[in-house]
C-alpha cells in the first residue's frame, strides 16, 4: 500500500495510479468526522481533477470496493494466533475489524452493502471457514456459523464506527450503548426502571465481543452435538 503521493515536476499535480489514490482516500477516511468519501474532495487532496480518478476506477463503487479490501488486508495482517487456535484467530479478526472500522468509518459503512471481490475478502472467508472447521463444524453448520459471525462483525462494527464518527460522546474508546433520559417512571415502564442502571453500564464494545463469544460458544456446542472426534478437529 502506498504511503505517499507522486508529484509531477511541473504544476504541482499528482501522477495518479491506483495505489496513490487508495492511499489518499484512506487518509481522507481517517479524518475525524468523515462519514463519506467525496471524489471531489479526494481530487483536491491529490491536486488533480476528480474525473482523473475514474481512469483508474470505473466508478465510486469500484473505489470503495478497493478501499474496503485494503482495510480487510490490514485486518488480516494483525492476526498472530496460530491456525490451530481457531478461537484466537476469529477473536483477533473481530477485534482488528472493529478497530479498523472505527478508524475508517466512511469505509466501514460500505461493508454492509458491498462485496469487494478482492483477494483480502476471499482470504478472510477462507480463514473463517478453516477456523470453524477446526472447531469441528462441517456442512450446513459450518456455513451457518461463518455467516453468523461475518454478519455480526461487519454490521455491528460498521454501526459502532458510524455512531462514534457522528457523536462526540461515543468517540471515546467505550461508547455507551443505552442512552435514555435521566428519569424513567416505574409506574409506566417498571422493567426499564429496574434495569436502567445496568443498561447504562453496557458499552458497544462489550456487546460486540459478547456477540462474538456467543457465536463461538454456539460453534462448540454444535460440534459437540455432532459428536465429531477431537482428533479430526485438531488435525
Amino acid at each position: 500500500m502506498a504511503t505517499g503521493t507522486k508529484r509531477a515536476e511541473h504544476g504541482g499535480k499528482t501522477n495518479l495510479d491506483r495505489a496513490t489514490i487508495v492511499a489518499a482516500a484512506l487518509r481522507l477516511a481517517a479524518r475525524p468526522g468523515t462519514i463519506a468519501i467525496s471524489v471531489r474532495e479526494l481530487g483536491a487532496d491529490l491536486r488533480s481533477d476528480p474525473t482523473a480518478i475514474y481512469r483508474h476506477f470505473r466508478n465510486k463503487e469500484a473505489l470503495m470496493r478497493a478501499l474496503l479490501d485494503d482495510v480487510f488486508a490490514m485486518s488480516l495482517a494483525q492476526i498472530t494466533a496460530p491456525r490451530e487456535d481457531w478461537r484466537g484467530r476469529l477473536t483477533q479478526l473481530a477485534s482488528s475489524t472493529l478497530d479498523l472500522f472505527t478508524t475508517y468509518p466512511a469505509i466501514a459503512v460500505e461493508a454492509t452493502v458491498l462485496t469487494t471481490d478482492g483477494p483480502a475478502e476471499l482470504d478472510i472467508v477462507e480463514l473463517m471457514l478453516d477456523a470453524f472447521s477446526r472447531a469441528g463444524l462441517s456442512g450446513d453448520e459450518l456455513v451457518r456459523h461463518y455467516a453468523l459471525l461475518s454478519s455480526h462483525v461487519l454490521s455491528t462494527a460498521a454501526g459502532i464506527a458510524r455512531a462514534r464518527s457522528t457523536d462526540a460522546a461515543r468517540s471515546r474508546e467505550f461508547g455507551l450503548w443505552f442512552d435514555v433520559g435521566t428519569h424513567v417512571d416505574p409506574a409506566t415502564h417498571p422493567h426499564v426502571a429496574e434495569a436502567v442502571a445496568r443498561l447504562r453500564g453496557l458499552t458497544d464494545r462489550d456487546l460486540f465481543f459478547s456477540g462474538v463469544e456467543s457465536i463461538l460458544q454456539s460453534a462448540e456446542r454444535s460440534a459437540h452435538a455432532g459428536d465429531v472426534p477431537r482428533s479430526a478437529r485438531e488435525s
